[in-house]
């Protein structure tokens, strides 16, 4: 093992790829379970899943196992070549889903995933329009980035044309109120459409959303709400394209997050999550969809379409989900973080709204009143210190403004122990942070 002083300067080789630029102040040498070890031997409680999308925990034993079987047998093919792994994960991720989504795609990334869900609608539908909230996060490559608000458009040139942002129904910060002061999404939602249909030249193929934003702050949806974009892209003939790049397999409590309100989705896409942090993505529609796209001439291969060794992995994660409840765990771990969450809420006055469902929770802290513009972001980057420091990683959400909101996604196989202990860690980083500010 490296020693401490081995990389003295760790990212001096590195691109630094997030707005922000920095990186971790200790290198991660190992990780199981939930947590994760520095070089200097710390232990870190992964309260983001990596990037969102270890819910089975960092090297779970039945991944190393198949990983270690699979790439001595079978671990890429050309991509017209087909393996059993990858039958068997499109047959299984359609037993997952309500009909009609039987037609799946496997891919690499979320990005991958939604830039071949775009490319599908349009050709689908000959049309060209793309809606996605204004705090959307859809990936970087060319037409999920299109379709992402939240961060990286300015300094890259004219976004391609037709991309439009719809308003996001936060009931914590409404932007439109009824007469009792809270969110009308109704109404925003009537608006939001209003706005497009008079900047569209026609040609609307499809709305692209996440049913619980993440990176835009843990938004749910109102109840309701899905079912209302769903008839706003009907009554446009419009494809409605859902990301569950962070809530699909049951990291909320369903195995997918659509369900709660049980809007089925023209085109799905999954990825983080399906891979239990190795890289793997689906897109999932129609035999009428995938026929009319398939006539049309669809084109999306790529070089690591349908390899055998990630499907493997999807397979077994598969395995795990179904043979462990972890549906069912997500919702009863769930209840119990956001039990902790609640109570630290009622004893900090820092805390402004605890939110989210199933373990894809947000905990959103206010600061302006004390300390002035910029609070908010302020504490929310002092609490993230504090906590690294006592052993627990957190996330806060890299927007302007948006600072002060964390996003807690531990992994679906966390303990109550584990669970606690983080409660407990990130209690006195809020003590500390709030003090020392």
């Amino acid at each position: 093992m490296p020693s401490e002083t081995a990389f003295p300067d760790p990212g001096r080789h590195l691109v630094r790829y997030s707005g922000h630029g920095t990186f971790s102040p200790e290198l991660i040498v190992r990780a199981a379970g939930t947590s994760v070890f520095t070089e200097s031997g710390r232990e870190l409680l992964d309260f983001t899943s990596g990037q969102m999308s270890a819910i089975l925990g960092h090297s779970h034993p039945a991944i190393v196992s198949t990983v270690r079987e699979q790439v001595a047998r079978l671990d890429h093919l050309h991509s017209g070549m087909l393996s059993p792994p990858v039958v068997e994960l499109a047959r299984r991720l359609a037993g997952t889903l309500p009909d009609p989504l039987d037609k799946a795609l496997l891919l690499t990334t979320g990005a991958e995933a939604n830039e071949a869900a775009v490319r599908m609608a349009k050709l689908v539908t000959g049309r060209h329009e793309i809606v996605s909230f204004a705090r959307s996060w859809h990936g970087m490559t060319q037409a999920a980035a299109n379709a992402t608000y939240s961060a990286g458009r300015k300094g890259y040139g004219p976004a391609a044309p037709g991309n439009f942002a719809l308003p996001v129904p936060d009931r914590h910060r409404p932007a439109i109120v009824d007469a009792d002061g809270a969110l009308d999404w109704r109404r925003q939602l009537d608006l939001g459409f209003e706005m497009i249909d008079a900047q569209s030249v026609g040609s609307l193929a499809a709305c692209l959303v996440e049913p619980i934003l993440s990176s835009g702050g843990v938004v749910e949806l109102p109840p309701g709400y899905l079912t209302a974009l769903a008839e706003k892209c009907r009554e446009r003939g419009m494809l409605l394209i859902l990301d569950e790049a962070q809530t699909g397999l049951c990291r909320t409590g369903d195995w997918y997050a659509f369900q709660h309100e049980g809007v089925v989705p023209d085109i799905l896409t999954v990825s983080k999550t399906l891979g239990a942090g190795l890289p793997l993505a689906a897109v999932l529609t129609s035999p009428e969809i995938e026929e009319r796209a398939h006539e049309r001439g669809f084109l999306f291969f790529t070089t690591h379409v349908s390899d055998p060794l990630p499907a493997a992995v999807g397979n077994t994660v598969l395995d795990v989900l179904v043979r462990d409840r972890l549906d069912e765990r997500a919702r009863v771990l769930g209840a119990v973080l956001r039990d902790g969450l609640d109570k630290l809420a009622a004893r900090h006055e820092v805390i402004g709204d605890v939110r989210g469902r199933g373990l894809l929770l947000g905990m959103e802290l206010v600061g302006g009143d004390v300390l002035g513009a910029g609070g908010a972001d302020r504490l929310g980057a002092a609490v993230t210190r504090r906590c690294f420091e006592r052993g627990l990683h957190m996330n806060i959400v890299q927007l302007p403004g948006m600072g002060g909101i964390f996003r807690i996604a531990p992994p679906l196989t966390a303990s109550d122990e584990e669970i606690a202990r983080g409660v407990g860690v990130l209690d006195e980083a809020l003590a500390d942070a709030a003090r020392d500010l």
